[in-house]
């Protein structure tokens, strides 16, 4: 298979699977699954068996369309799955967004990230983007610390020269910090 035929294959797959996600965030917005618990409990309790694979869906959309706050579904998960398969089924979720969200940006680069993030995070991560360290500093803390833009900080880090293992070890690393104050905030709640 030569290289432009691979080319097209991997962006008809993305578009393919981009949309599906897409069809199925307009359905869980409309009908209320991403911001109401119980909405969300139903359909996990109705899926039997394929609960931990929807939940673990519902994580990676909602890390690649960053619309809904990720610590919703995390306390979510926590309810529905108790604190240890809570966190697991968040962990393996988030990460495959986060990678995803590295991919994205780096195959498709600016443009294609401005369409997805705010131009106010955006301007505002921009200039710490390229200066070696300093971003790498940010992007660690932010994965590390609940409630910052890290789902976005991902996507940015794909438009940097950060290399793909530093990011890997950044994120398997520093994500569990976060995942497990969640984790521990709706077990106690």
């Amino acid at each position: 298979m030569n290289s432009k035929t691979m080319k097209y294959i991997t962006n008809a797959t993305t578009v393919f699977f981009l949309s599906a996600m897409a069809i199925f965030l307009i359905y869980g917005i409309q009908t209320g699954l991403f911001t109401s618990k119980e909405q969300l409990q139903m359909l996990i309790s109705h899926a039997g068996y394929l609960g931990p694979a929807l939940f673990i869906l519902i994580q990676f959309l909602q890390v690649v369309f960053p619309i809904v706050p990720g610590g919703i579904t995390c306390l979510a998960g926590v309810f529905m799955f108790g604190p240890l398969w809570g966190f697991l089924y968040s962990y393996i979720g988030i990460i495959a967004g986060s990678f995803t969200n590295f991919y994205l940006a780096r195959r498709y680069g600016e443009t294609f990230v401005k369409k997805i993030v705010s131009p106010e995070i955006y301007d505002k991560y921009m200039d710490k983007l390229n200066s070696g360290k300093k971003f790498d500093i940010v992007f660690a803390a932010a994965i590390i610390l609940p409630c910052a833009p890290d789902d976005v900080l991902c996507m940015l880090a794909g438009l940097t020269r950060m290399p793909f293992f530093k990011f890997a070890v950044i994120l398997l690393a520093g994500r569990p910090a976060s995942l497990i104050f969640y984790s521990l905030t709706g077990y106690f709640v």
